[in-house]
């Protein structure tokens, strides 16, 4: 998984009013947990975090701060205003390469669906799922071949079994669908034949009046 370096500088107060002047100075005070000491509070420039937060991919962060200290984390939690948006605060979770941690990984999907190109919805109830393993086993994205999907195909988190980590989901959890639309061709042959069964009944019951038609009029002449 890729990794992005956060430069930033330990807070020695840690005040409601030294937090609002960072902030009014465009700093994000941020902290970090889950090492053997005490959390970690520090700040770094909202815009170093740009590539962190306005992104769909996910990435662990390297945090290297102006007194020597360097952390492997993963961004936990984050705080927006919420009228201008702009970040008011972060959480992160210092990682070790021999402990096992959980993300959310964004599902990509490659490939066509014939589903799809014969008029169907491609639905996808999820954009990420979370993942358990070590970090350098933490995947960039999921990907998901929907090529051969058809109409009423779906893909099953069993499907999606990697030795490399685990999905905390259910086995029965579906990841994407393609779903029948109003427009939608059928393309499974079973259905071609059912029409096809449907026409011929159609004719044959057609072909029926005029027989009857027929012994009406012999009927009359009688």
């Amino acid at each position: 998984m890729k990794s992005i370096t956060i430069d930033g500088s330990q807070r020695e107060s840690v005040g409601k009013k030294s937090t609002k002047a960072l902030r009014n100075a465009g700093q994000v005070p941020c902290v970090l947990y889950g090492g053997e000491a005490k959390p970690v509070h520090f700040t770094a420039p909202e815009l170093a975090f740009s590539k962190l937060v306005y992104t769909p991919n996910a990435h662990t962060v390297v945090i290297k701060l102006d007194n020597g200290d360097s952390f492997n984390a993963v961004m936990q939690d984050i705080q927006f205003h919420p009228v201008t948006d702009r970040i008011l605060h972060i959480d992160f979770y210092e990682i070790y390469e021999n402990k096992t941690i959980t993300m959310e990984i964004p599902v990509k999907t490659i490939g066509s669906s014939k589903g799809v190109m014969n008029g169907g919805n491609l639905r996808m109830p999820y954009r990420k799922l979370r993942v358990k393993a070590i970090p350098s086993k933490l995947p960039d994205f999921i990907e998901i071949d929907i090529t051969p999907l058809k109409i009423g195909d779906k893909v099953l988190i069993e499907e999606l079994k990697n030795n490399d980590y685990d999905l905390i989901h259910p086995n029965n959890t579906v990841v994407c669908q393609v779903r029948r639309s109003r427009l939608a061709i059928v393309d499974e042959p079973e259905d071609d034949d059912e029409e096809l069964e449907e026409g011929e009944e159609g004719e044959t019951e057609a072909g029926d009046v005029p027989a009857t038609e027929t012994d009406d009029v012999a009927a009359v002449k009688e």
